[in-house]
């Protein structure tokens, strides 16, 4: 099945699922939440978004230079971009085909991408960390979810540093066809993590993660604003907003698909956001910052010219 056709098939389970989101929700305040949204704002959204990808297209170009690895900016940025908007799909593609691409493409093992693309993880989850405890103080309901992250953010960093856990952990995922063809290269590469996540390298790229989630956060911002809704602040935003994202990951859906939203919604409602009003909310924010970036990484992957993997 061709990745076009995957994607098109989440795309579908997603149509449903807001739909039927929507369906138990009040469509009279949902329509007047979405006639009165405030269009000014949404040149802001829609620049901040691809802002953010350009922050982590620079850690990546940073992690692959550190190993040596050199490719034009025009090539890398584009595999990058479409790549990693296309982690929705479940199974073999996604995020992980960059390392295919590059073994197709320049000829680089796919030991030296593989880890790359796990230590990508590492940081988004540090960034989001970092950047979420600063509101800890104005909704500690959702300090948990906060503390999870760190528990698996500590638990990964104590595997990484011990080749024995490293080894014994990894193991328990080649059983699985779908995991098996990216978790070999991953236990050959053990040190290229390690050296992905000292020194310089380490303080860059955890503070162009941070920056990344500011400004996805700036974003969400402005949609709370373009709504009429400025009850929260910008500091419970980012937390909610990242709350939700960790559960949508802990859930270990594509992209973590209903999770994320759902947690959105109860999160909102904890903080006395009516729930209709959540739902429009919920939707946006990933319009703007899931959705939106899957169009584009769509519209590379049928123009790019270099993207052909089925």
């Amino acid at each position: 099945m061709k990745i076009s056709k995957k994607i098109s098939i989440v795309i579908l389970f997603v149509i449903g699922f807001y739909a039927i989101f929507l369906l138990f929700s009040d469509v009279e305040k949902i329509s007047n939440k979405l006639i009165n949204f405030k269009i000014e704002f949404l040149p802001i959204i829609l620049s901040l978004v691809p802002v953010a990808w350009i922050l982590v297209y620079f850690r990546w170009h940073i992690l692959l230079k550190n190993l040596d690895i050199r490719v034009s900016h025009k090539e890398n940025f584009t595999i990058f971009l479409t790549c990693s908007m296309l982690g929705i799909t479940p199974g073999k593609v996604g995020e992980l085909l960059k390392s295919q691409f590059f073994k197709e493409k320049f000829g680089i093992s796919r030991t030296k991408t593989v880890p790359l693309i796990f230590v990508e993880k590492l940081y988004d989850l540090t960034g989001a960390i970092i950047i979420s405890f600063l509101g800890i103080w104005l909704f500690p309901e959702a300090g948990y979810i906060i503390t999870v992250g760190l528990i698996i953010l500590i638990f990964v960093f104590v595997m990484i540093s011990s080749r024995k856990i490293f080894n014994k952990t990894l193991k328990l995922f080649v059983r699985f066809s779908i995991t098996k063809k990216f978790v070999e290269p991953i236990l050959e590469s053990s040190e290229i993590m390690k050296n992905s996540m000292r020194g310089k390298i380490a303080f860059f790229s955890t503070i162009l993660s941070v920056g990344y989630w500011f400004i996805i956060s700036l974003a969400i911002y402005f949609i709370f604003l373009a709504l009429g809704i400025d009850s929260l602040s910008f500091l419970t935003i980012i937390f909610t907003y990242v709350a939700s994202l960790i559960l949508g990951v802990l859930s270990f859906l594509p992209g973590g698909i209903g999770i994320t939203e759902g947690s959105l919604v109860g999160l909102l409602s904890l903080q006395g956001i009516e729930v209709s009003t959540a739902v429009i909310i919920a939707i946006l924010i990933r319009l703007f910052t899931l959705w939106y970036s899957v169009a584009i990484g769509l519209l590379l992957l049928k123009t790019s010219g270099i993207l052909s993997l089925k």
